[in-house]
């Protein structure tokens, strides 16, 4: 017998002392004279369900069978049998009685009459969802009877509940028993407690209390009479009133009135199995059926089986009830995605339900298995979520992106399949918000440093349009730090025109954040270049920008001629109705839903991220642009065009950043923008400035006693003793990699401020040292005025020979130099 923990609890009205459950509101309905309460528990607060039953005395007789229950019900474990928790019987008193109680916890439940109501399902709809829950209490019924041996002899509307994933259980074990059917002599009462079932639902037998019937019959009998009790209740609408109601089959659907019929047979033996009953009958074959029971058994079939089931299932879902797609096929499917037994494919399935529930449902359950998701191996995972993230961006936090997402995202950003790059970036546009501003500078400047000069077209072009969109989202120092550079020095440059569009047009989206210093030295000159672009899209956008950061400048002289000088840095002057339209265009370009025709690594990509445009209204000076394709020949165009050699070069970073966050892992890939001079750097005033741009090109390190011996074109071993020229000669060059550095140093310095006003060098027609002995160090201040170095009239004896010596080719980096200029002083 099952032993009880009793709690005795004086005073009126007290509850149970100890029970570790709050007993909430009662359910207007429940099985014989239990109580059917919710309730939570006192621990983490989680839903159940109480049943309560009490008696005037612990003999009582509805107290035994209560006993009966509780037994049962524990032992006895099944899918389909309502789950126990809990029990304890306690004595209350009240005033001068005692009163005995019986409590049950089980998992959260609700009476199924109560459930109907509430759902409110009709037509097939409501077959769809009958259909299911008598096969779930079909294999309850089956599992007793032909498994366990056991009758429970009261199957019922009553006897059975709903969980909160819809699912039907039976449960009211009171009048369960087991079946005796070796001892058919015997005419004791094989159900103790019989007199608990309702006349109502009694087949004839037991209604004769015919033992040696009952024995004789198969162990199914009574209960299948139970099912047929249950059909005719839940399509009728009305609870049983008495034996003779089941005649009436105008409510019952006709596939599965002849199961009904033979449920319902008089003859005990010839009353339907519920195991065919469950196998057999045509009403259990509906799409909502066969949608959970290959959910529910999706680790047996194969990959071939589940792709095609899931490609249909977001058309399927639509067909079927609402609320049980979202209470029981989603919480399958999300576990199935997050365990791996759901294929990529069940992913656009899972959000498609999602989007039927309301924001706190999705972030409840759907948004945990996403997360997950996101650290999954499978590429083709990570290519749904990346595709579908603008659907569920939004509810994710932004501790959730920072720490468990953008880490495995940002593995993507140097994926082998340009695909998957593709998709990775775009995704930034939605995670990116949401970003520290430790990740964005330390992390993802880095990453997209690197797509700036990848391979693909395609996404240099999309990394400069990110770069744009998410300029807000930058500190002051990032941006300043790593804008212009990112758009000048490598989007103007790129040797695709779609890509040297979106630099022009990210420029000027991002116009307020320049003062006007920067306008004028760097992104002017940058922007003029390209009006004589190839490409006439580029050609158009460059004029545009042209007359927006002119009319910026000019804005600011308007203010120093009015005595205004104060700062002008960041002025926030709105963009032309032209290039109002960057941030649209880089939306819709960067959110295209992923196709089927997507799934080709370049191509399919190519077709839907490539693609640049730019609206205007009437007043725009911008006139509508024709989509350019991704596949434009990527040749060189003409040799006036700045681009790099290489857009694929491995030549990387934006410098420095400000809060040291950002470094490159090679000195060697420091070679992009590391020249050009600070934006945070004071300037120096206007003439010393100028001054010092007229003495770069000469300026050298004062020459070395060791290095004052002449390099001559013939033989330079022999030289050393015979030339008259060895007292002036400008030293040699220290080491061969040091000549080529300088004329490297004057091939990059394009974004010297004073660069275009600098005098010019002057000409050489003789081979030269890269060092002059004119030139002194910049800290030498005497350096200015310094007597020019002696000339003589002698002529080198080389040149006594009568033989006419042609000049030596010029050494790299020599051009800037002139020595004839000395001998006509």
């Amino acid at each position: 017998m099952f032993r009880f923990l009793k709690e005795v609890v004086a005073g009126s009205g007290a509850g149970i002392k100890d029970l570790p459950y709050n007993v909430g509101e009662p359910y207007p309905s429940a099985w014989g004279s239990w109580t059917h309460y919710r309730g939570t528990s006192k621990d983490d607060g989680s839903m159940v369900s109480i049943f309560s039953l009490s008696g005037s005395n612990s003999q009582d007789g509805h107290l035994a069978a209560g006993r009966n229950g509780v037994k049962r019900l524990r032992t006895v474990r099944h899918p389909n049998i309502l789950s126990f928790l809990h029990s304890t019987e306690a004595e209350i008193f009240d005033g001068s009685t005692t009163k005995h109680t019986i409590y049950i916890v089980t998992e959260p439940v609700t009476p199924l009459s109560e459930k109907i109501k509430e759902l409110s399902l009709e037509g097939t709809q409501r077959d769809e969802y009958f259909a299911w829950g008598l096969q779930q209490i079909s294999k309850a019924v089956n599992f007793l009877n032909n498994d366990c041996k056991l009758v429970h002899g009261n199957v019922c509307l009553a006897s059975v509940v709903v969980t909160q994933t819809l699912d039907w259980k039976l449960h009211a074990f009171d009048a369960l028993s087991e079946f005796d059917g070796n001892n058919e002599a015997s005419n004791s009462a094989m159900l103790q407690f019989e007199w608990l079932i309702g006349s109502q639902y009694k087949p004839m037998e037991l209604s004769k209390s015919d033992w040696a019937a009952i024995k004789k019959s198969p162990p199914w009998a009574i209960d299948s009479w139970g099912l047929g009790c249950l059909i005719y209740e839940l399509f009728s609408g009305m609870k049983l009133a008495k034996t003779e109601e089941l005649r009436n089959t105008a409510f019952i659907p006709k596939s599965l009135l002849p199961d009904y019929q033979r449920l319902l047979s008089s003859t005990p033996s010839r009353r339907l199995n519920p195991l065919k009953l469950i196998d057999n009958s045509e009403f259990f074959q509906s799409k909502l059926v066969e949608t959970i029971q290959f959910m529910e058994i999706l680790n047996l079939k194969d990959s071939v089986e589940k792709d095609s089931f899931f490609r249909k299932l977001p058309n399927l879902a639509e067909q079927l009830p609402r609320q049980i797609v979202l209470k029981k096929l989603l919480p399958l499917l999300a576990s199935a995605l997050e365990f791996g037994s759901a294929s990529a494919p069940a992913l656009t399935a899972l959000l498609k339900m999602g989007s039927w529930l309301s924001a706190e449902e999705f972030s409840a359950k759907v948004l945990p298995t996403i997360v997950k998701l996101f650290a999954s191996n499978d590429r083709a995972i990570r290519v749904g979520l990346l595709q579908h993230i603008d659907q569920f961006g939004e509810s994710l936090s932004a501790q959730i992106i920072d720490e468990k997402i953008f880490p495995h995202v940002a593995t993507g950003f140097s994926d082998t399949s340009a695909f998957l790059r593709e998709l990775s970036l775009k995704s930034m546009l939605v995670l990116a918000p949401k970003l520290s501003q430790r990740t964005i500078s330390g992390s993802l400047l880095k990453y997209l440093s690197k797509l700036q000069v990848d391979e693909e077209p395609a996404i240099r072009t999309n990394t400069t349009i990110l770069l744009g969109n998410i300029a807000s989202y930058l500190n002051e120092g990032t941006r300043r730090r790593v804008l212009i550079n990112a758009f000048t020095v490598r989007a103007l440059r790129d040797n695709f025109a779609p890509a040297r569009a979106a630099g022009i047009m990210a420029l000027s989206a991002t116009s307020s954040y320049y003062d006007v210093m920067e306008i004028a030295t760097r992104i002017l000159p940058n922007i003029v270049v390209l009006t004589i672009d190839p490409d006439g899209d580029v050609r158009t956008k460059a004029f545009q920008a042209v007359d927006q950061f002119l009319l910026l400048a000019k804005q600011h002289h308007e203010k120093l001629v009015a005595g205004d000088n104060s700062e002008t840095a960041g002025t926030g002057m709105p963009l032309i109705p032209g290039n109002a339209s960057l941030l649209g265009w880089a939306m819709s370009s960067l959110t295209l839903k992923g196709k089927a025709s997507e799934h080709a690594p370049l191509a399919s990509a190519n077709a839907n991220t490539s693609q640049i445009s730019a609206t205007s209204n009437a007043n725009s000076v911008m006139d509508t642009q024709n989509v350019v394709p991704i596949h434009v020949s990527l040749g060189t165009h003409t040799s006036d065009q700045p681009r790099p050699p290489s857009p694929t070069s491995t030549d990387a970073g934006w410098g420095e950043l400000e809060n040291g966050l950002l470094h490159e892992d090679h000195d060697s890939d420091k070679s992009g923008w590391d020249d050009i001079d600070p934006v945070e750097e004071q300037k120096p005033p206007l003439l010393a400035s100028i001054q010092a741009a007229q003495r770069r090109p000469v300026v050298q390190p004062k020459p070395a006693a060791s290095s004052l011996r002449p390099k001559t074109t013939s033989k330079p071993s022999k030289a050393e003793d015979d030339d008259l020229w060895g007292a002036i000669a400008a030293p040699a060059p220290k080491t061969a990699s040091r000549s080529l550095n300088v004329k490297s140093a004057s091939l990059q310095d394009d974004d010297d401020l004073w660069g275009s006003i600098a005098a010019p060098p002057p000409k050489t027609t003789r081979p030269l040292n890269p060092k002059t002995t004119m030139a002194s160090d910049d800290s030498d201040p005497w350096a200015a005025i310094a007597a020019a170095p002696p000339n003589t009239k002698a002529k080198p004896l080389s040149l006594g020979r009568g033989r006419g010596v042609k000049p030596a080719p010029a050494k790299l980096g020599a051009q800037r130099i002139d020595r004839t200029s000395l001998s006509g002083l």
